[in-house]
Parts: structure tokens; C-alpha cells; sequence
């Protein structure tokens, strides 16, 4: 009886143990639930939304479905059969009840250029006027009539290659690649191939801004962190000044400072640098100097942190051990600041890709980076998915770079 009651006892702790550890797990989930709603409402969802608008392609689909239907046997090697045409005037008719034409042909357009126009011309001389019904034939021939690049394939194929409501298209095109009609991936005619310059110009932009702002901020952080802690305090106020200011404001007063008759090339030319103005406005020595001031304090701060918590007594050690006092700095004390220059440099590259407004009002036609055309895709010529490829592929080499640093820098401090 009492070997009953013990293992009685010992079940009743086991569930009252149980249930204590689900109450502390739920207590926990509870506590981190607000920030995983935020994450996901944030993060996680507009981000797979950016992936879908990427490879979203409903419109064809949607308002050709006969046509598509039709030129499922197709081969694509000469002009489809009369009842392909047929199928289209149909689906064109029920697109125009819709209003649904619009997205058709811009669509279309991205395709082939002119066949927004093509498009628009045909609907105006639909419905035919006849008093008996159309075969198929003679809808084939009225619509030759209407325009001669029904009779022309490739109009064809570009309706036959939006066959599913998902395409690489954007994804594509984003690279300055193309899809052949044979399904094999092309790059485009370099006179219309121009994305991948703007990638390269975009990380080249940021990596360079990267090096200006560590190079300017460690000095500067170094002398802070070497600062009594009063006068430490009053420098990094001056520092976050600038966050209390517009981005725009900032700009302005770098429009004013860097014109022609601006501050700048009045200083240089009293100091006898140079004898005319010097071009500092519209290029990309505007948008380095510009970028360079706006994301110095995210540069100053991760290496301020770091700094104030390295003992200064190490570098003295190494100085009266025998060690050149560079080389002391060099070998003891730089180490030891390697999270803040990651963190730093990681911070300041990943806001500088993003750059839009900097550039634009800063640099010239050249100097623009890939946010300039996402915004262009989305405000002027309202291509959504061309945005979101663009949009999409900077956010996936970001986050390559990102955990190639990761890979690096834990390799090294795996070494060290």
C-alpha cells in the first residue's frame, strides 16, 4: 500500500511539474508574442507580398483565357490558325465589358513595344459590323485588316508565353535576361540592358560611402571614447544633433554649400586650390559627400560603443613591453574593435543601398541607385512587379553580403 501511494505521489508531481513547465512555456510565448505579431506584420508579410508582386502575372490569364486556350497546339513557327483570332475578338470583346483592357495592354507592352497600341487599335473596330455571324476565317482576315501585326508570330508568342498567372518575367528582366521562345534564358541586347549597371553602381556607391564614413568615424570615435566622460557626453550630442533634423533640410544646406558660388568653392578658391568653381553638384562627388555626412553617426556610435569598453591599459602593457606604440594600436587595440567596425559598416552599408532621395536631388542621371527605379516603376509607370523584382533582388544581395561578412568574421575570430 504505501509503494502505491509513493508512486501515486510521485505521478501527481510529475503532472503538477508538467503543468507548472506548459504555464512558464505560455507565460514566455506570451511575453514574446507582441514582438512576433510586429515581426510578422512588419517584416514577414510585406516582404512575401514583394515576392509575390514579383512573380504575379494574372493579367493575360485573366482576359485571354479562349486565346490561350487556343494556342495550346501552337508551335509558334508561323502565323496561329483562324481559330486563334476567333478566340482573341472574343476575349478582347468581354476584357472591354470588364475594363480590363487597360492592364492587358500594359502588360503586353512590357512584352513587345507598341502592343498597348495594338491593342487599343483593335478594340476600337470591335464589335465587326456585319448582319450575319463570322466564321472564323473571315474574323482572321478582319483583323489583319485592322492591323498587319496580328499576322506577325512573335504578337503571338508573347500572349502564349504568359500562359501561367506566375512568371520569372520581372525576375528576369531585373537581370537583363529574357526567356526565348524555345524556353532557354538569354541576355538582353546590350543597347536595352541596363539593370545590372545599376546594381553594380548601387553597392559600388555604398561600399565607397562604407569606407569614407569608417575612415572619418574610427579617428573620431577613438578621440571620444579617449575623452573624460563629461566632455565625451558633449561631443556625442553634437554628433546626434543632425537625427533632430530633416533629411532634406541636410540636403539643402549641402545644396548651398557645394553650388558654384557656394561655401565650398569660395573656401578653395581664397586658399588658391583652384581658379574656376569646381563641379560639385549633380555628380557623385556631391552623393559621396552628401551620403557620407548622413550616415557618419551610424558609423561613430556602434564604435564609440566598443571603444569605451576596451581597458586602455592593454595598449599601455604592449607599449612598455617594447611594442612601437602604432604597432601596440595596430596589433592590440584595433582587435579588440572589430564588432564595432562590423557593426558599423554592416549598418551604414545596408542603409546606403536603400538611398533614394540623396541621390536624386544630389546626383546626376548616372549616379542614380536601384531605389530611384524602384520608386520610377512604381509612381510613373506604375509596373508594380518590375518594382518588387528589383526591390526583391537588392534585399537577397543584401542579404548575401550580409552572411558572407557573417562567414568571414567568424571565421577570423574562430582564428584569433
Amino acid at each position: 500500500m504505501t509503494a502505491t501511494m509513493t508512486s501515486s505521489a510521485v505521478l501527481a508531481t510529475k503532472r503538477a511539474m508538467a503543468a507548472t513547465d506548459r504555464r512558464r512555456k505560455w507565460k514566455a510565448f506570451a511575453l514574446i508574442s507582441p514582438l512576433a505579431i510586429f515581426l510578422l506584420a512588419i517584416f514577414i508579410i510585406p516582404i512575401s507580398m514583394l515576392l509575390h508582386r514579383a512573380v504575379d502575372n494574372p493579367e493575360v490569364i485573366q482576359q485571354l483565357p479562349r486565346t490561350l486556350t487556343a494556342l495550346e497546339n501552337w508551335r509558334g513557327e508561323s502565323t496561329p490558325g483562324a481559330d486563334c483570332y476567333a478566340a482573341l475578338m472574343e476575349d478582347l470583346l468581354q476584357a472591354k465589358d470588364r475594363s480590363g483592357t487597360g492592364s492587358l495592354a500594359r502588360r503586353l507592352n512590357y512584352e513587345i513595344a507598341g502592343y498597348r497600341s495594338l491593342i487599343f487599335k483593335t478594340i476600337r473596330h470591335l464589335p465587326f459590323d456585319t448582319d450575319h455571324a463570322l466564321g472564323s476565317n473571315e474574323i482572321k482576315g478582319r483583323m489583319l485588316d485592322i492591323d498587319k501585326r496580328w499576322g506577325e508570330p512573335e504578337y503571338w508568342q508573347a500572349i502564349a508565353n504568359n500562359k501561367s498567372s506566375y512568371s520569372s518575367y520581372y525576375l528576369l528582366a531585373s537581370l537583363d535576361l529574357k526567356k526565348e521562345p524555345d524556353g532557354s534564358i538569354a541576355r538582353v541586347p546590350p543597347a536595352t540592358s541596363a539593370f545590372l549597371e545599376i546594381f553594380r553602381r548601387t553597392f559600388a556607391i555604398s561600399a565607397i560611402v562604407t569606407l569614407l564614413t569608417l575612415a572619418l568615424g574610427f579617428p573620431l570615435a577613438y578621440w571620444i571614447a579617449s575623452l573624460p566622460k563629461r566632455k565625451a557626453n558633449l561631443v556625442m550630442i553634437f554628433i546626434l544633433i543632425p537625427f533632430w533634423t530633416s533629411i532634406l533640410v541636410r540636403i539643402a544646406a549641402w545644396i548651398v554649400l557645394l553650388q558654384r558660388q557656394g561655401l565650398v568653392n569660395k573656401t578653395l578658391m581664397g586658399l588658391g586650390a583652384t581658379d574656376t568653381p569646381v563641379e560639385l553638384l549633380f555628380n557623385r562627388t556631391g552623393v559621396y559627400i552628401a551620403m557620407t555626412h548622413i550616415l557618419l553617426p551610424f558609423m561613430i556610435l556602434p564604435l564609440y560603443s566598443v571603444m569605451q569598453s576596451v581597458p586602455s591599459t592593454y595598449q599601455r602593457a604592449a607599449v612598455s613591453l617594447g611594442s612601437h606604440p602604432f604597432s601596440a594600436f595596430w596589433r592590440v587595440y584595433v582587435p579588440q574593435t572589430y564588432p564595432g567596425i562590423g557593426a558599423g559598416t554592416l549598418l551604414v552599408f545596408i542603409i546606403a543601398v536603400g538611398y533614394y532621395i540623396t541621390p536624386a536631388l544630389l546626383g546626376g542621371a548616372d549616379d542614380q541607385m536601384i531605389s530611384y527605379y524602384v520608386a520610377y516603376f512604381t509612381n510613373q509607370t506604375i509596373n508594380w512587379g518590375m518594382a518588387s523584382a528589383l526591390g526583391f533582388l537588392l534585399l537577397v544581395g543584401t542579404l548575401l553580403l550580409y552572411f558572407l561578412y557573417r562567414r568571414l568574421s567568424g571565421r577570423e575570430l574562430g582564428l584569433g
